[in-house]
């Protein structure tokens, strides 16, 4: 009988008031398979869900053998079952007993079953079951019956889990909203902190009660206007200011467009509908799809198309809920569970109050994690499959100190991290007894503890963490959160009001440093090789003058009269320092001229990343003010470690005898030349490396406001040049771990280590 969309449509209202039916789920499933195989006019129908050891198990059938149900289970790469599991592709066969792939079990009773078609059951980004039909005779299944297939597992995969979900519900209500198999996840510490809530995913959430079309027409045109909603915002973020940027290649943005006016995507969605589905079903399974696929791709292309049209996809499903479309946040408990985000994203979310985050694809100096440490999220990132462990509503405890996320705590897990958290509140406090104090050591040595900021909430733990000002502003965090350039009067604003909030303090206003990791929305740079190597930072502010010049016009308004402080990133030879500092000098000759105001003291420095530029600094004496070290990309550079490949970015630690020699080498040579140094990147968090930094002479370092109260106390309690000569002595003869080594001696002075 040949398949036809009447039937599909009859089949799905029948899926309808199934899953409106009150009753126990697994008589649930029993009538689904009857369902489907009379409706698709097959001898069997069987659905398998797959255990968390990866076996599959047959739950529900029509036409095998009713004793069969519990018992029949195949390994994770067993039979054709296993191979719909294991590919996450459909697939029909004429005749299974003859394909190699076929495992014959007689308690089920298939022996008279030749043909047969079985389709992945998604949820969540993976397989988590498989839903087959058989039938005796020898015949091809056609696409709009495998089609028909995939949208019923959709369906089903909500069952399914409901089905998983009660035993866990029952037994504790309180933390546990399904069954086992959260455990625990690793990954990488972007925030530290601890964190207790509900799991609120990003990706939009389609409930089951909105699977179904009610009526076909409205549904078609909700996803043509949809659809065009879409491309208009895609459009939106194409406009490019071209006097500014050079006209700079789009090809990336370019060929995602192309895929949200793709057709055959279009009309792929437009037949989800036509089948019985609303359009957020369409869509979802579209995405369910792509998902599947992109954990089986290997070819770095195809993962970056499947990327893009799983956005798109997540995209439409926003444009299509509109405010229903946006993730409820909780202040009180929420942690924010998501694949990839940016920096706009999080901010808003932020403002709701969120306990945690974690990301799936991200690393430790992007961007999204930076915004997290100014908003002071605990935060774990680079968890493999994260999106396929944890549910929406789970309870998860983030474990920013440990880099663990515990899904599902069972009584002993919320204890001990009850007890943990009271711990911190008393270690917080005693930091905030320290917070009027200067960083001072034992033997008077006076370290400047400084703010790194990029956003105007940073500047509100300035008074609160006690820092003596703002080491390092990262001002491309107001082009990376908007969709289009800020304009001159945007940025005068902004800086205006960081030096006001500073009252007075030093602020170190860092120039662009945009590329790598850190892309423009509303402009993308043309695709290289090593990003990290390639054309960023100041090399692209160099080549982009009129950019360039803008920022630095903003920088001289906002001053004023009053001083100023600029420091220009990532620069590797003393020539990219000339001329970015003779932009800066022309600019402020032109303020002088039009508003007869001009910086009454100006300082203008350099940070130090790449090696080349240690050995160079002798050329920038009577040039350059200050010398300030970059730790995150000088750590990568020196040690030829990308600090986005977690293989790599934590086998070298900063706390090494080359690197520490290195940085030595620097401050002795800037000490001759009368340049200040400084250090503003991340790794001053860490109170032993702090102590390092101000034993090799850097008497200014700047980190995150959470950092300065333990760094604080550390500097306080001890005789740096005891510690001074400890250091050098091992540093010329380092044994076994060095930072072992350097905790050993920050001990015998009395300093904790505990949480190093």
């Amino acid at each position: 009988m040949p398949y036809n969309i009447p039937a599909t449509r009859v089949l799905m209202n029948n899926l309808r008031q199934v899953m409106a039916e009150d009753g126990d789920t697994r008589s649930r499933l029993d009538h689904v398979v009857r369902l489907i195989a009379s409706a698709m006019v097959a001898d069997v129908c069987s659905i398998y869900v797959r255990e968390t050891d990866g076996a599959l198990l047959l739950i529900a059938t029509e036409g095998l053998k009713p004793e069969a149900v519990n018992k029949t289970r195949l390994a994770a790469h067993e039979g054709l079952v296993g191979f719909v599991a294991r590919t996450a592709e459909p697939i029909a066969i004429e005749d299974a007993p003859r394909h190699p792939a076929f495992s014959y079990r007689p308690e089920t009773g298939e022996d008279p079953f030749h043909a047969f078609l079985g389709v992945p059951i998604l949820r969540t980004g993976g397989v988590t079951g498989v839903l087959v039909v058989q039938n005796r005779t020898e015949r091809a299944y056609g696409e709009e019956e495998i089609d028909t297939l995939q949208t019923i597992s959709m369906v089903l995969a909500e069952i399914v889990h409901t089905l998983e979900a009660a035993p866990a519900a029952q037994q504790a209500p309180e933390r546990r909203v399904r069954g086992p198999g959260g455990g625990n996840l690793k990954g990488r510490i972007f925030c530290e902190g601890l964190g207790f809530g509900r799991a609120v995913l990003h990706d939009p959430v389609v409930p089951a009660a909105k699977f179904f079309a009610a009526d076909m027409t409205a549904e078609s045109e909700r996803l043509s206007e949809g659809l065009i909603g879409l491309r208009a915002s895609i459009d939106r973020m194409m406009l490019i200011d071209g006097a500014a940027l050079g006209g700079d290649p789009r090809d990336v943005m370019e060929a995602y467009r192309l895929l949200a006016d793709d057709p055959s995507w279009a009309e792929k969605l437009h037949e989800g509908i036509r089948s019985g589905l609303s359009a957020e079903a369409s869509v979802d399974r579209a995405r369910r799809e792509h998902r599947a696929r992109l954990m089986n791709a290997r070819d770095p292309y195809l993962r970056e198309r499947l990327h893009d049209l799983e956005d798109l996809d997540n995209r439409l499903l926003r444009v299509l809920g509109g405010e229903e479309g946006k993730p409820k946040i909780k202040g009180d408990r929420s942690v924010l569970v998501a694949r990839r985000l940016g920096p706009a994203e999080l901010l808003e979310y932020g403002k709701s109050g969120l306990r945690g985050l974690l990301m799936e694809e991200a690393a430790a100096s992007s961007h999204a994690a930076i915004v997290a440490r100014a908003l002071g999220i605990p935060a774990i990132g680079g968890i493999e499959n994260l999106t396929t462990r944890i549910e929406q509503g789970d309870y998860i405890i983030v474990d920013a100190e440990e880099g663990t996320v515990h899904v599902r705590p069972d009584n002993v897990v919320y204890d001990a991290y009850k007890a943990r958290v009271g711990l911190r509140s008393e270690r917080q406090a005693r930091y905030a007894a320290l917070k009027g104090l200067p960083a001072q050591t034992l033997d008077g040595t006076h370290v400047s503890l400084m703010l790194n900021a990029g956003l105007d909430l940073d500047l509100d733990m300035l008074d609160q963490a006690g820092a003596d000002g703002v080491g390092l502003f990262r001002t491309e965090f107001q082009f990376l959160v908007s969709e289009t350039l800020p304009r001159l009067d945007d940025q005068i604003t902004l800086y205006q009001r960081v030096l006001e909030r500073a009252a007075g303090r030093p602020v170190v206003f860092r120039t662009l440093d945009l590329g790598g990791d850190k892309v423009l929305p509303a402009l993308n740079l043309q695709r290289e090789e090593n990003p990290a190597l390639g054309w960023r930072s100041i090399r692209f502010a160099l080549d982009h003058k009129g950019l360039f010049r803008r920022q630095l016009r903003a920088l001289v308004r906002a001053a004023g009269d009053g001083p100023l402080t600029v420091m220009f990133p990532m620069v590797t030879v003393p020539a990219e320092y000339h001329a970015a500092k003779a932009l800066l000098l022309e600019e402020i000759a032109w303020s002088a001229r039009q508003t007869g105001k001009q910086p009454s003291k100006l300082e203008v420095g350099v940070m130090l990343e790449t090696p080349a530029l240690g050995f160079s600094i002798q050329d920038l004496v009577g040039e350059v003010d200050f010398l300030s070290v970059g730790t995150n990309d000088l750590l990568q550079f020196f040690f030829a470690a990308d600090r986005m490949t977690p293989s790599v970015s934590e086998r070298y630690d900063l706390v090494d005898p080359a690197a520490l020699r290195y940085l030595k080498m620097v401050a002795d040579t800037c000490k001759a030349g009368k340049i200040r140094l400084s250090v503003c990147g991340e790794a001053t968090a860490s109170p032993p490396v702090a102590l390092c930094f101000a034993a090799l002479g850097y008497n200014s370092l700047s980190m995150a406001a959470s950092a300065i109260g333990p760094v604080k106390q550390a500097l306080r309690g001890v005789d740096l040049n005891a510690f001074r000569a400890g250091l050098f002595e091992r540093m010329d003869k380092p044994n076994g771990s060095f930072r072992n080594q350097v905790l050993a001696l920050a001990a015998e002075h009395g300093i904790d280590t505990a949480d190093s």
